[in-house]
């Protein structure tokens, strides 16, 4: 019996981008969309494309893959970002993975293309992502940014990459890291013992802007690379600064709470 794919998409707010990443799963044979409180039409534009669709919100990426596991009915599935899309040549090459191999997990590198261009340098190729699994191997994701999978088993690295559509303007990029850098600065104010000052802030992101930008050669993208380069120097100083909005004591908003109860207190004084 010829084994069966479900494509698992996670997806928020994205009916600029979904329909496309759909189009590039219909040689699966069922598709799943886990909606995390999306406000456009996301869930309309999966619908319609015949997609089952379950709404579960939660900030945790492993959260999220590990809901959609429980809806899963196939031998195999394939996790997808909206941003992502699937080749027919990478299509085909997990199909025959599918059915003669016998790997229990399928490893894909990533064609990341920052502000419309192909990156091959700045920390971003190789970049190695672990998306395919038979179910009964994956036992759960961790993380709550940089998820990973814990699965039995072995994976096969495939030839044929992913296309990671990311980063199409300033604004988009700088509205995804609003997310993820809350996320990674809770969880840093928790390990480290050190105050964050802002000379702390500007190190950590000058630091981060030379290594993607000149150690791992970035500049070699040209100005998209250098400006990438830059973007990752900001997000690590907003990862910072927010661990020292984290930090203070009584809390920023113990502060305007008392702010507020100190203008009530004078009208209350006048009347």
């Amino acid at each position: 019996m010829q084994e069966k794919i479900t494509a698992v998409i996670i997806a928020k707010n994205e009916a600029e981008m979904l329909e496309a990443c759909l189009n590039t799963v219909r040689w699966c044979d069922q598709v799943l969309v886990i909606d995390s409180g999306s406000t456009d039409d996301t869930p309309k534009i999966a619908e319609q494309f015949g997609a089952k669709v379950v709404s579960f919100a939660h900030s945790s990426f492993s959260r999220l893959r590990n809901e959609a596991l429980k809806y899963v009915e196939t031998d195999w599935l394939l996790y997808l970002d909206a941003d992502e899309r699937i080749l027919p040549q990478l299509a085909k090459e997990i199909q025959v993975h599918m059915e003669t191999g016998t790997d229990t997990a399928l490893q894909l590198e990533r064609k990341n293309i920052f502000f419309g261009q192909a990156f091959s340098a700045g920390g971003w190729s190789p970049d190695l992502v672990t998306r395919v699994f038979r179910k009964t191997s994956l036992k759960e994701w961790k993380g709550v940014v940089h998820e990973s999978p814990d699965y039995e088993g072995t994976a096969a690295r495939l030839h044929i990459p992913l296309v990671h559509l990311t980063h199409r303007s300033v604004a988009a990029g700088l509205l995804k890291s609003a997310v993820w850098t809350g996320l990674e600065a809770q969880l840093l104010s928790e390990a480290i013992t050190f105050a964050v000052t802002p000379k702390t802030v500007i190190r950590k992101g000058v630091m981060e802007f030379l290594r993607r930008g000149f150690f791992w050669r970035g500049y070699s993208d040209g100005q998209a690379g250098m400006m990438e380069a830059i973007t990752q120097g900001i997000n690590k100083m907003l990862v910072y600064m927010q661990v020292w909005e984290l930090q203070q004591k009584p809390s920023i908003p113990q502060q305007y709470k008392a702010a507020e109860k100190e203008i009530a207190d004078l009208w209350s004084k006048k009347s």
